[in-house]
């Protein structure tokens, strides 16, 4: 990132006598002549600290700081963008509808626009953020994914050198049953066991809930240990109770501790050197285009006094632009290796 908001500080130093007496209102930075607007500065500066419970009156400072690092952004988006339409590949108004509607599809009706009034978030903001996200997918996928080439020696050095990273604890896959009452647990849980069908527990026993999970002993509960303790597959532990009612658990298998043999680690290994080859293609690719781009800053956004100090704020290609409304997040214990994940 400071090797961006030094070009970019350059670029704003040079740029500032020839653009003082002729900048258009609202324009804070031109990018081989396409325009930033202030209100999309302001916009991503206020997404970004919707839940921010840091101080709320910043230093100016600070503020600089922050609106530097997002111009930064914004103007590495409108790169990406153009380098797309250079090559006649921009998002089309169809992948964007398409983007939209898959978000929305995993909210209940009304409940999507619901969120953004609560969260103050423009609708047309949110959409550009989203055509930015698929553009730097689109530009890693297809443009500079074909340059980047892995051979087996490499993922093999990679398996020897990290090989910590694919050891597995020891887990349990178990189904749990949980419902109002002991007796409805207990003949949920007789029935399961007799037939093996989930549908069938879901249609007789409609006041039960059950699923299946996969869990690290370690990580198990106290109580849950101690249920499962000494059972063979297909045996049903105690039944259990807690605030939310009654509760059994079913045995279905004990996975040992082991380490994934290079054949089965192979596609993490694969997946962690693609996203490592291609943040250096892009890093390679954006310092040519900071090179030959003509970028002007307004001279009130002047970089000299921003803090330098972070060094993993560069715009990260693999992640996008994150928006709690993109994905719903996934549970995952953060102490899982690798290999896990």
């Amino acid at each position: 990132m400071n090797k961006l908001l030094f070009c970019l500080a350059f670029a704003a130093i040079t740029a500032c006598a020839c653009t003082a007496n002729n900048e258009d209102p609202g324009v804070i930075a031109r990018v081989n002549g396409r325009p930033i607007h202030l209100h999309q500065l302001e916009s991503k500066y206020d997404f970004m600290h919707l839940n921010w419970a840091g101080d709320m009156n910043p230093t100016v400072k600070k503020l600089k700081a922050d609106y530097g690092r997002i111009l930064s952004d914004l103007i590495v988006q409108e790169l990406v963008a153009q380098a797309l339409e250079e090559k006649d590949m921009g998002v089309t108004e169809k992948e964007l509808a398409q983007a939209e509607e898959k978000v929305r599809s995993d909210y209940p009706k009304g409940a999507f626009e619901q969120i953004l009034v609560e969260e103050y978030i423009d609708l047309k903001f949110w959409r550009e953020e989203l055509k930015a996200r698929l553009a730097q997918e689109k530009f890693l996928q297809e443009v500079l994914r074909p340059r980047v080439k892995l051979n087996y020696q490499e993922a093999e050095a990679y398996y020897k050198e990290h090989i910590s990273d694919f050891y597995l604890p020891s887990r349990v896959r178990f189904f749990l049953i949980r419902g109002p009452s002991r007796d409805l647990v207990k003949s949920a849980a007789n029935l399961y066991r007799a037939e093996r069908d989930v549908e069938a527990l879901s249609r007789k026993f409609n006041q039960v809930t059950a699923q299946e999970l996969k869990m690290r002993e370690d990580a198990l509960t106290v109580s849950w240990r101690n249920a499962l303790k000494g059972l063979s597959p297909g045996e049903a532990g105690a039944i259990l109770t807690d605030n939310l009612g009654f509760q059994i658990l079913i045995l279905l298998e004990r996975c040992p501790a082991e380490v994934l043999d290079p054949s089965r680690a192979y596609p993490l290994v694969e997946k962690v050197l693609l996203e490592q080859k291609l943040r250096w293609e892009f890093d390679a690719w954006l310092e040519k285009e900071l090179q030959r781009a003509a970028i002007f800053v307004s001279p009130h956004l002047k970089f000299e006094d921003m803090e330098t100090e972070d060094e993993d704020q560069m715009p990260d290609p693999e992640q996008g632009q994150n928006s709690d409304l993109e994905h719903k997040p996934e549970t995952q214990n953060k102490t899982e290796p690798v290999a896990e994940k």
